[in-house]
């Protein structure tokens, strides 16, 4: 006997369909500029990322554990790998200064007595990845063979066991061990040829690192070159027009990223809104003054970014919010406000940014304020790049504009380092 279905079950199944997919498409689809090359893939990696995070801030809603080391885990669970060692590098996991590293050694002959390096720091909102994510293996390990030179991959503290300023003080720790003498006899590295790289949060902690170092006076060697990649470099202004203009595009939204800073700063997740509308740096704060000056985005910015965005200063605002955060305030935090005197003793840059990153106007503010400081600054922008597009260049959500920006950033650390 064969069931047939009569047709009111026929009727309600297609209704069923239909709606999942209509719900399913208005949660996918959003809008974007025709510069994006693969719509759709964006879309669906962010539709995706949108979904783990509301499940995990259930989680925490349910008190089952903190939504961002939740996330951390369904991100890195099956994406973690073991120092695996191939044929043309080497890989060890091991720490420095009691901060642990992972480092990568190709193989191949030395055509000259020592090698270069670079030390790389991960992004993730301070919160989020690994050095031991597929991802970032995959960058070191390629770095590690095309440039023949050794790669540190740093893993600092997370987030929420971890705030400010934990993450900054493994990553200059971990830095300063490296740079010693022996250390880098050990690993032949030419102490003449060294970089501090990192993507998005992992940019933040190299600049300040990089800041850091040049006031220490305790430390002989000398960095060569800085390679920040999207950068997110100051929380004074959430109103800058990359801010204005990318509110609402993948992968970073304007108030995820203000969130980001509370739960690195350990801040109350109340002041989120204030921040948003810039109420925290709000004009009636006259010790802002000279911080506001260094960040003047109608002068830093070329008129192709400012466009039509006007500056967003409220006149009376929320002065608790730097009361009670005062690393808001800290180039340790945002390595953007730091005094131009230090600026002057920094190392050649490179800084990649992206037309559709909220964090794009913190980049090129940076390039713009180091040049100023007299230092040579290389300014890679993508206009068919988005925030984190490097780190997706493996399948599934391998993006052609992810392998563009490795290939280039790399290519630049190996004519120039």
């Amino acid at each position: 006997m064969h069931f047939r279905p009569d047709s009111a079950t026929m009727r309600t199944t297609v209704a069923a369909i239909v709606i999942f997919t209509a719900l399913t498409a208005y949660y996918v689809y959003i809008p974007l500029p025709n510069t994006v090359s693969e719509p759709w893939k964006l879309m669906l990696l962010d539709a995706t990322f949108r979904g783990v995070q509301d499940m995990c801030h259930l989680v925490q809603q349910l008190g089952l554990g903190h939504h961002l080391k939740v996330l951390n885990f369904v991100i890195t669970a099956f994406d973690m790998l073991a120092p695996q060692s191939s044929e043309i590098v080497k890989v060890t996991d091991t720490t420095f200064d009691g901060v642990q590293v992972r480092v990568f050694e190709p193989k191949r002959k030395l055509s000259r007595e020592l090698r270069r390096s670079i030390i790389y720091i991960h992004g993730g909102g301070w919160a989020l990845g690994s050095a031991r994510m597929r991802a970032y293996d995959h960058l070191c390990r390629k770095m590690a063979n095309v440039m023949n030179a050794v790669l540190v991959s740093i893993e600092y503290r997370l987030v929420p066991e971890a705030h400010f300023p934990e993450q900054i003080n493994d990553v200059y720790s971990a830095t300063r061990y490296f740079l010693q003498p022996e250390i880098l006899s050990q690993y032949s590295v030419d102490p003449n040829r060294i970089a501090i790289s990192g993507d998005s949060a992992g940019g933040n902690l190299a600049a300040a690192a990089c800041q850091q170092l040049v006031m220490d006076r305790t430390v002989t060697t000398r960095l060569k070159l800085q390679a920040l990649i999207y950068p997110v470099l100051q929380a004074f202004d959430f109103n800058t027009p990359s801010y204005q203009q990318n509110m609402a595009t993948p992968i970073l939204y304007k108030q995820v990223m203000a969130r980001f800073w509370l739960e690195y700063l350990n801040g109350d997740p109340r002041f989120v809104q204030a921040m948003l509308v810039n109420n925290h740096t709000a004009s009636d704060q006259s010790q802002l003054t000279s911080i506001r000056d260094r960040l003047n985005w109608t002068t830093l910015l070329p008129q192709s970014f400012r466009k039509n965005f006007k500056p967003v200063v409220q006149i009376m605002g929320s002065p608790q919010v730097i009361k009670e955060l005062p690393a808001l305030l800290d180039s340790r935090a945002a390595p953007l406000i730091a005094d131009k005197k230090i600026l002057q003793l920094l190392p050649r840059a490179y800084i990649l940014t992206c037309e559709l990153d909220i964090l794009r106007d913190d980049g090129i503010m940076y390039a713009k304020r180091l040049e100023d400081a007299g230092i040579e600054v290389t300014l890679d922008h993508y206009e068919d790049g988005f925030h984190g597009a490097m780190i997706f260049a493996l399948p599934p959500t391998n993006f052609v504009v992810g392998n563009k920006i490795m290939n280039n950033y790399i290519n630049w650390l190996d004519k120039n380092l």
